[in-house]
């Protein structure tokens, strides 16, 4: 092969010569192939020079292909109607039948709250289909985005770069999550009270710090701080603990602790959206797309 390509061999001869074979003239090759006789001959003579032998013999007013010729003809011919396939058609998924591995990031407030219907909607469409999970948030989410394997992910994200699409999926603000039994069904949350009580907050910087005091600039009385978001509630229930959470996040706690309830935050703060992002170059694949579509449909079920 390096010294075909090394004697300029263009692989487009090696269309004209199936053609000419298949039409058994030169004249029918032209009209099939848009173009004219003396370009199909300049062509054939020109595969021929590169082989190094005839590729074909006269018969009549007809060509036929030599013994060469019709071994060319047999080794390009399927190779040539693959690539043709490929370009003119477009590619097709079909869920029910696909063995896919997908590989999706979550942000930990996402795996309580969206996993659990992606799971369900892939049982029900995509039954076959395997799904493997990869913690991300908002620092690391476009650094798993932009890994060749990971199909998309869900997260909270920073700026991303040109090559990353990003697709709202979901928008909301905080609430106060706390127990009945301590602090009653209807507290007074003043924003001095709110700031003295203990608080856990969820930082992926491992710090003392979260969204309240970087975003909003009030000082908490943080006790813990956790990375995730799984288990807050256990945190919180029976005791003065109190934390600020997304409400989606809030939605799947409160029907497990039936002492927790949640309150509106005792200051003006700003929804932040959740989103579906991924690489643009897998924008029209098949398989991807339908994905982003599930992903939509999981999170409108939430």
């Amino acid at each position: 092969m390096s010294q075909a390509y090394g004697r300029d061999l263009d692989l487009n001869l090696l269309r004209v010569l199936v053609v000419v074979i298949e039409e058994g003239s030169v004249t029918k090759a032209a009209g099939r192939l848009y173009l004219t006789q003396p370009a199909i001959s300049a062509a054939l003579a020109r595969l021929r020079q590169a082989v190094g032998e005839p590729l074909f013999a006269r018969e009549g007013r007809g060509l036929v292909p030599t013994a060469r010729g019709r071994r060319v003809y047999e080794a390009a011919k399927p190779h040539l109607a693959g690539l043709l396939e490929s370009v003119t058609q477009s590619a097709t998924f079909d869920a029910m039948k696909t063995e896919r591995v997908f590989r999706v990031g979550l942000a930990d407030d996402a795996r309580a709250w969206l996993l659990p219907h992606l799971l369900d909607l892939l049982e029900r469409e995509a039954p076959r289909a395997k799904l493997i999970v990869l913690p991300v948030h908002f620092r690391t989410v476009v650094d798993s985005v932009l890994e060749p394997s990971v199909d998309l992910a869900v997260s909270v994200a920073d700026e991303t770069p040109k090559s990353v699409a990003r697709e709202p999926i979901l928008k909301g603000g905080f609430v106060c999550l706390f127990d009945t039994t301590v602090w009653g069904r209807a507290p007074k949350w003043t924003l001095a009270r709110y700031l003295a009580a203990p608080h856990v907050i969820v930082s992926f910087n491992a710090d003392l710090r979260g969204v309240v005091e970087d975003l909003l600039g009030h000082e908490r009385n943080v006790v813990c701080s956790t990375p995730f978001f799984a288990g807050i509630g256990a945190l919180v229930a029976g005791s003065r603990r109190i934390a600020t959470v997304p409400e989606i996040v809030a939605r799947t706690v409160l029907p497990r602790y039936r002492t927790l309830a949640t309150a509106k935050v005792p200051f003006r703060s700003q929804a932040i959206p959740i989103e579906l992002l991924y690489k643009k170059a897998r924008e029209h694949d098949a398989a991807n797309t339908w994905l982003r579509a599930a992903v939509h449909r999981a999170a409108g079920a939430a």
